[in-house]
């Protein structure tokens, strides 16, 4: 929880520097491919998050795989978190500043799981839907396909979950037989 609340500090930092400094969009694509990296990378993680790996080992690691790569307050703001100290919390952090960045840009995560695979119709209804109802400027779909559900679809936009699945409304109805309300 406390390396939460850290990586969620450092990542306002963040954002207010790269704001200051005219780089946001930049800076959040630095964001997203360090979250990337490390996502499928576990040894980067593994790394970073040893205490008994020397600072400078990890400040050249970084360096040698975002080097070219980032913009240059990106790199500052990497190795100033490891020489504090601070490597573990890289991770959130990116995460962080990428949730902190579609906060203020206005732009809401969809998760979507649907039986078969979401036609471009389905996408464009869900979509305005969603901006309509929470007020977003732009919804990002993520995708997930459950066989399970038989038809229907589940929709989770941050912590707010519908349930139009074929499977729930027989689970629903299931119950409701057991209970003899049927």
């Amino acid at each position: 929880m406390l390396e939460n609340k850290a990586a969620s500090r450092y990542a306002k930092s963040l954002i207010d520097l790269s704001t200051e400094q005219n780089a946001l969009e930049e800076i959040k694509n630095d964001m997203v491919l360090l979250d990337q990296v490390i996502d499928q990378n576990p040894e980067l993680e593994a790394i970073l998050k040893n205490p008994i790996v020397p600072l400078d080992k990890k400040a050249g690691i970084l360096e040698n795989v975002f080097g070219a790569k980032v913009n240059a307050v990106t790199k500052v703001f990497l190795n100033l978190v490891v020489k504090k100290g601070r490597s573990e919390i890289l991770f959130g952090t990116a995460k962080a500043f990428i949730q902190q960045y579609n906060a203020i840009k206005g732009i809401v995560t969809a998760e979507v799981t649907s039986a078969t695979e979401l036609t471009d119709a389905n996408r464009a209804e869900i979509v305005a839907i969603v901006k309509k109802e929470v007020g977003a400027n732009e919804v990002v779909i993520k995708e997930k396909v459950n066989d399970k559900l038989i038809g229907g679809f589940i929709l989770k936009v941050g912590d707010k979950q519908f349930d139009a699945s074929i499977a729930n409304g027989l689970n629903k109805l299931k119950k409701e037989f057991a209970q003899g309300i049927v």
